[in-house]
């Protein structure tokens, strides 16, 4: 495990902000890549941009420092803005409310689902890639591939009891790293064969969400009800409109040309 990946003049970096800034910086060149090659670039896509980047880095915060707000009042406030953590769920969701704001800003009236998918997934690929070289990793476990924190730096990951215990732990980040490159991959094979503008972000969103809810149970997160984490519930409760945005795209056809290119012909045909 590396919190810390390097120093600047006496100051360390964090190896989690070096990873973030990383997956920014590819995500955006795959996004510029993927309006080239739909000849969609537009000079109001700008003020998305801004929007989707900045409302992700909000959202990312929302989660800790309501957290903070509600547990240890205001006074609690500026230590959760600095020093607490960041959710995936809160940052897609703000880049998602930050980019239909950069649209109205700039005027911009088409979708832009389909540019933006591809390279929020590779981009979770790789800022995941600094969660697992500086958070805790995950519940204990008894499976082969299970991992230990070196005792020298186990002090240093907040809320890993596991690795004081110095006892297997799932690589729940490696777990995602992986599914967030299949998804990338498998956008890539979609982008040409859906029958609807924007599809492709709704189907990632879709998978995420059910990928996250599984992957959750490998995690350090505590639970809170249920037995679920508030992860899971926030899942929960908007799975209802996933499932309806779903079901009225497959009843316009628009996974019709996808379905029909996997479908695996019987034993009869020809």
């Amino acid at each position: 495990m590396y919190p810390v990946l390097f120093s600047v003049a006496g100051r360390p970096v964090g190896t989690h902000d070096v990873f973030v800034a990383l997956a920014i910086l590819v995500g955006l060149a795959v996004f510029l890549a993927e309006t080239r090659r739909r000849r969609m670039w537009d000079e109001r896509l700008i003020p998305v941009i801004v929007g989707l980047v900045v409302g992700g880095a909000l959202g990312a915060r929302a989660a800790e420092v309501l957290d903070a707000l509600l547990q240890g009042g205001f006074g609690a406030l500026a230590w959760a803005w600095q020093e607490g953590g960041r959710t995936i769920l809160g940052g897609l969701t703000g880049a998602y409310v930050g980019a239909l704001v950069g649209k109205r800003i700039s005027g911009y009236p088409g979708r832009t689902g389909d540019l933006f998918a591809p390279a929020v997934a590779i981009g979770l690929a790789i800022g995941r890639v600094g969660c697992f070289l500086s958070e805790a990793p995950g519940r204990p476990t008894t499976l082969p591939w299970g991992i230990t924190v070196d005792p020298a730096v186990a002090a240093s990951i907040p809320e890993c009891p596991g690795c004081v215990a110095g006892v297997p732990m799932h690589p729940s980040f490696l777990y995602e790293i992986a599914f967030c490159l299949a998804a990338f991959a498998v956008l890539l094979w979609l982008r040409d064969r859906l029958d609807g503008p924007g599809e492709t972000f709704v189907l990632f969103v879709a998978a995420y969400a059910v990928f996250r809810f599984g992957v959750e149970f490998t995690r350090a997160n505590p639970s809170d009800l249920w037995g679920l984490t508030r992860s899971q519930m926030f899942l929960l409760a908007l799975s209802p409109l996933i499932a309806v945005r779903l079901w009225r795209a497959a009843r316009r056809g628009v996974y019709a040309r996808a379905l029909s290119a996997v479908r695996i012909p019987s034993r009869g045909a020809a």
